[in-house]
C-alpha cells in the first residue's frame, strides 16, 4: 500500500479522503490555498501543503492548477493523488500529469477518462457494449441547422446536453423549434465556460423519467463488480438535492438487468476504481445509458451503508494495483439509506447561496445516523465554492424507518449562521408522494413552491441578535419546529 497519499481536494471529501488513509494506514498530505487554512481537512491532514494563486485569481484556482499540484504532491513525497470529486477528478490531463511525474492517480487512466467523459464517445463504447442508448445524434452538432434537422426527425421536446462534462452544465430542454434556437446557443456559452468545450449533442427527452445510477468497482485484473442502485430523482435544475439505496421504482430483475449492463459497459471501457453508470428509466422500467462519472460521487455514502463497503478504502486498494478483495456474489445489499445534501443555501429565496460563520453546531446522532462535513463551531465558509456543507446520511431497516429516522435527525440538526436547505429536507420527507416514492426527476418543479410558513417569522429579534453576539446564549432551534434561524436573520438583516 502507499506510504503516503496527496489529497487534491477541500470541504468534506477531503475529510472522507483523509479519514480512509487514517484506516489502511496510509499518511496523507492537504493541498489547500490560504483561504481554507482553518479547515477541518488541515486540521485532520497528517501534513498539509499551501497552494498559490496569482493575484486577483479566485481561490478556485489553486484547486484547478495541475502543474503546481503535481509538484506539491512530488516535493512532499506521495506516491499517488486522491482528486475526490469536482474540481480536477475528471481531468484526463490531470491523470496523465501524475502518471508522467511518477504518481498514481486514484482513478481511471488518462485514456479511460477521455474515452468517457466524452458523451459521444461514451455512447458509442456503450453501444458496442449493447447497453441501450437514449435516441439522439451521433456524435456533436455542427451547427444550429443541423440540430433542428435532428430535433424535427426525433420529434420535440429534446435535451442539448454538453459532450465534455455533466452536472447539469450545458444542458437546455427544447419543446419547439424556437426554443431550441435559443438553448443550442446557451448551452454552448456555457459548455465552453464549464468544460472548454462548447461541443453539444441532442437526446430525446424521456418524460418523467427516474435517474438511477449504479455503483461498479473494478481492478487492473479484469475483475469488476456492481455495488447495486441509487435513486437520483429528487433534483433541481438538473443538481441532486437527495438520493437513496436501493430505489423504490425498481423491480428486482430491472435491478439486476442494470447491474450486469454497468458491469458490461465498465469491461469495455477498461474501467479501474470506482465509478458510477447513470440510467434514465422510464415509467415503464426501461432503461437508457446515461453517461458515466469516472470518480467518487457525492452520494457514494448510501451504497457504503447498505453494502458495508468503504468504497474510498477500495479505490486506495485498486489503485495500489491489488486485486478486488470482493466478488459479486460478497455483495449484499442490506436495509435502506437516505442522504440529505445540506447546503449554504436559502431555499425561501430560490436557493439563493448565502455563507458566513458557523455561529452554533450540534449534529444529530445515534444508531445509522452518519455526518459527512467539515464544518465545526466558528468555522467561516468562504465563498469562493459551491454550496455543500454537509451530508447526512441515515440508515434503517426499510423506507419507511429510514425516512423517520431521516426526519428525527434533521430535527435534530442544528447549524446556526445562515440559511441551510435543513428546512427543505424536512418538507421532501414530509411529502406524500415522496413517501409513497411517487416522483420522476420533475418532482420539485411540480411540488415545491417555497417552504410553507411554520409560524415562526414573529420570532423575537433581540433574541436572534442576542445570540449571534453570544455564542454561550442558548440558541434556537433550526429544525423548522420551534425557530427557523434562517427566516429569522433575514429579517433582521443578519446575513452573518
Amino acid at each position: 500500500m502507499f506510504s503516503k497519499v496527496f489529497v487534491a481536494n477541500r470541504g468534506e471529501i477531503a475529510c472522507r479522503v483523509i479519514r480512509a488513509c487514517r484506516t489502511l494506514g496510509v499518511q496523507s498530505v492537504l493541498g489547500f490555498h490560504e483561504v481554507d487554512r482553518a479547515s477541518l481537512g488541515v486540521r485532520l491532514a497528517d501534513f498539509s501543503y499551501p497552494l498559490q494563486t496569482a493575484p486577483g485569481e479566485s481561490p478556485r484556482a489553486a484547486y484547478l492548477d495541475i502543474e503546481q499540484i503535481v509538484e506539491a504532491a512530488r516535493k512532499s513525497g506521495c506516491q499517488a493523488v486522491h482528486p475526490g470529486y469536482g474540481f480536477l477528478s475528471e481531468r484526463a490531463e490531470f491523470s496523465e500529469a501524475c502518471r508522467q511525474a511518477g504518481l498514481t492517480f486514484i482513478g481511471p487512466e488518462p485514456e479511460c477518462i477521455t474515452r468517457l467523459g466524452d458523451k459521444n464517445q461514451a455512447r458509442e463504447v456503450m453501444k458496442s457494449a449493447g447497453l441501450p442508448l437514449v435516441p439522439g445524434s451521433d456524435g456533436p452538432c455542427e451547427s444550429l441547422e443541423q440540430a433542428l434537422e435532428i430535433a424535427t426527425g426525433m420529434g420535440y421536446p429534446v435535451l442539448i446536453k454538453a459532450a465534455g462534462g455533466g452536472g447539469g452544465r450545458g444542458m437546455r430542454r427544447a419543446y419547439s423549434e424556437e426554443e431550441l434556437k435559443v438553448g443550442f446557443e446557451q448551452a454552448k456559452r456555457e459548455a465552453l465556460a464549464s468544460f472548454g468545450n462548447d461541443s453539444v449533442y441532442l437526446e430525446k427527452y424521456i418524460a418523467r423519467p427516474r435517474h438511477i445510477e449504479i455503483q461498479i468497482l473494478a481492478d487492473n485484473h479484469g475483475n469488476v463488480i456492481h455495488l447495486g442502485e441509487r435513486e437520483c430523482s429528487v433534483q433541481r435544475r438538473f443538481q441532486k438535492m437527495l438520493e437513496e439505496a436501493p430505489s423504490p421504482f425498481l423491480d428486482e430483475k430491472t435491478r439486476q438487468a442494470m447491474g450486469t449492463a454497468a458491469v458490461e459497459g465498465a469491461r469495455a471501457a477498461g474501467y479501474r476504481g470506482v465509478g458510477t453508470f447513470e440510467f434514465l428509466v422510464d415509467e415503464n422500467k426501461n432503461f437508457y445509458f446515461l453517461e458515466v462519472n469516472t470518480r467518487l460521487q457525492v452520494e457514494h455514502p448510501v451504497t457504503e451503508e447498505v453494502t458495508g463497503v468503504d468504497l474510498v478504502c477500495e479505490q486506495l486498494w485498486v489503485a495500489n494495483g491489488e486485486k478486488l478483495r470482493l466478488s459479486q456474489d460478497d455483495i449484499v445489499c442490506r436495509g435502506w439509506s437516505i442522504e440529505c445534501r445540506i447546503t449554504c443555501e436559502d431555499p425561501d429565496l430560490n436557493f439563493t447561496p448565502a455563507v458566513g460563520q458557523v455561529r452554533g453546531l450540534r449534529l444529530p446522532a445515534g444508531p445509522g445516523v452518519r455526518v459527512d462535513t467539515h464544518l465545526y463551531e466558528g468555522y467561516k465558509v468562504p465563498n469562493d465554492f459551491d454550496s455543500m456543507l454537509a451530508k447526512l446520511i441515515v440508515t434503517g431497516s426499510d423506507r419507511e424507518a429510514t425516512i423517520g429516522r431521516a426526519l428525527g435527525a434533521l430535527g435534530e440538526f442544528e447549524l446556526a449562521g445562515f440559511p441551510t436547505s435543513i428546512p427543505f429536507h424536512r418538507w421532501l420527507l414530509q411529502h406524500p408522494r415522496f413517501a409513497a416514492g411517487d416522483f420522476s426527476t420533475h418532482f420539485l418543479e411540480e411540488e415545491f413552491q417555497g417552504l410553507p410558513d411554520d409560524g415562526t417569522q414573529d420570532l423575537d429579534l433581540l433574541t436572534v441578535a442576542a445570540v449571534v453576539k453570544h455564542q454561550n446564549t442558548p440558541r434556537p432551534s433550526l429544525n423548522g419546529q420551534s425557530a427557523n434561524w434562517a427566516r429569522s436573520s433575514r429579517l433582521s438583516g443578519l446575513r452573518t
